[in-house]
């Protein structure tokens, strides 16, 4: 399921991201854990999955989030102020193998714990790269979102990497995948970073949630 946003509803996107974004802190722990202020909205994906490129195409600041040179090794939240106005959380990539079984079970514990006990978590966008499509780390991820009841929300990225015909496909069959869980919530969005496609859409989308 896709939707259709007004000029006013992009608008509204527009000027909420058109403000000044900045970095507040990153958290390896529960008890770093900022005071929970207005609506905040959390970014999950897989290593390289391209969050940090989400964030930076958002916020129209390119170096705002930045990505690990080591893929999976970052095991911090960390926090985004947007135009005073919204809290942007990017979570660490998952599914990466070389972090060892300790460390995986120690931030597994702070992310369910941040996941449970956040009263301002309004949405969880779950990133899917477009070329592979929902793979097993994505539906554990998928589980423990259910299980924390958390209003989650797919987002397709990298579509510049793929044929129309096949990102139709994906789309469908994302969206059909995630109608299964009780907590994710129906539409689907499609985004190139690089391109900015899809950007527009995704800023209405969070600015309806303020």
């Amino acid at each position: 399921m896709s939707v259709e946003f007004t000029g006013d509803q992009i608008d509204a996107g527009r000027r909420l991201f058109g403000g000044p974004s900045r970095f507040l802190l990153g958290v390896a722990k529960l008890e770093q854990l900022p005071p929970s202020k207005g609506v905040e909205i959390a970014f999950a994906g897989r290593s390289n999955v391209g969050k940090s490129s989400l964030i930076n195409a958002l916020t129209g600041m390119t170096e705002l989030a930045r990505a690990s040179n080591t893929p999976g090794r970052t095991r911090e939240l960390n926090f985004f102020n947007v135009n005073e106005a919204l809290t942007l959380v990017d979570m660490p990539g998952y599914g990466y193998a070389k972090a060892s079984k300790a460390d995986v079970k120690r931030w597994q514990s702070v992310l369910r714990g941040y996941l449970r006990g956040r009263p301002g978590l309004t949405r969880a966008f779950v990133l899917i790269d477009s070329r592979h499509g929902i793979l097993k780390a994505d539906e554990e991820m998928f589980e423990l979102l259910d299980d924390s009841a958390v209003t989650y929300q797919l987002v397709l990225t990298k579509i510049d990497k793929i044929k129309p015909a096949e990102l139709e496909a994906v789309h469908e069959k994302v969206a059909a995948a995630i109608r299964k869980h009780p907590a994710a919530f129906p539409v689907v969005h499609a985004t190139s970073s690089e391109k900015a496609t899809g950007i527009p859409e995704l800023r209405a989308e969070i600015a309806g949630l303020l």
